[in-house]
């Protein structure tokens, strides 16, 4: 049993991941992680992966920012065909958002998705409310989530030891950012601890991440990149620079169309993908 994940956009014009929950006995489990794609663009990135709207069982929300829920998912057609998870936390701004009470289900710190999957989640610090990172673990397999994070602070890499792949936000090149014309209210709020995290922050967690894994990380994947203040290119080649053994497991997102889908595996362990008729995806063995 393992997770599969396929970022399906990433950006400040909206966030949504794809998260495959394999069972050999049942059906797999759909899970989105983040909602900032309208309905109909999402549907639009599921299609080519033989995946429709109807076979997503749940959310989960990080926090309630316009590029993580889209409103045009508040309407209740839409919003009662998933099981919402949010943070309690986040509760006042999902209901004033539109999200109807019986299609949420809040939770405090951890809760279980199912027999087999469990979800822990840390508050990161983002703006006034914080934002939620998510540690997926399913049947062995560990997962972590964390994007729109000001700083990575001690909780997180506690959260987070002991991972098999990682996506995490590296929103901003800090050169790229000082030489913008963005005005500086919006700079101090993006760098000043409250906001995203560098390039250079991201890649310093994931070097303490990837030690910390017994296993070390099979995949890092890359979240929220700034199209005005960073370049992918200015990416690989810190990490070229830094630490050239984490190229190969390198995914970086972008805004406008989806990853590859990656398959993660429990520690040691790779497990055959399953497929059923109608599936076409594409996985990328760790």
């Amino acid at each position: 049993m393992s997770i599969s994940l396929c970022v399906l956009g990433s950006g400040s014009a909206g966030n949504c991941t794809l998260i495959l929950l394999h069972n050999p006995d049942q059906a797999d489990r759909f899970v989105l992680l983040d909602a900032g794609l309208s309905p109909r663009e999402t549907a639009k990135r599921l299609g080519p992966l033989g995946i429709t709207l109807e076979q997503i069982s749940d959310v989960l929300i990080t926090h309630l920012d316009q590029d993580h829920l889209n409103r045009g998912w508040v309407s209740p057609k839409r919003c009662r065909s998933f099981t919402w998870h949010i943070s309690r936390r986040h509760l006042s701004d999902a209901f004033a958002a539109g999200l109807p009470a019986n299609a949420v289900e809040p939770f405090n710190d951890d809760f279980q998705l199912s027999e087999q999957t469990f979800v822990s989640s840390v508050a990161l610090p983002h703006d006034e409310k914080a934002t939620m990172g998510y540690r997926i673990s399913h049947c062995g397999t560990e997962l972590g989530f964390a994007t729109d994070l000001g700083l990575v602070p001690p909780s997180l890499l506690a959260h987070f030891t002991n991972l098999d792949a990682l996506a995490i936000e590296s929103n901003y090149d800090r050169q790229m950012q000082l030489n913008s014309d963005r005005p500086s209210f919006l700079k101090r709020r993006i760098m000043g601890g409250l906001g995203h995290l560098s390039n250079e922050q991201s890649l310093e967690a994931v070097i303490k991440l990837d030690k910390s894994s017994k296993s070390k990380l099979q995949h890092v994947v890359l979240l929220h990149l700034s199209r005005h203040c960073n370049d992918p290119q200015l990416v690989k080649r810190l990490y070229a620079h830094r630490c050239p053994n984490l190229l190969d497991r390198l995914t970086i997102t972008n805004q406008y169309s989806p990853t590859p889908m990656l398959r993660i595996a429990a520690s040691d362990r790779i497990i055959e993908a399953s497929h059923r008729p109608g599936q076409q995806l594409n996985f990328l063995e760790a």
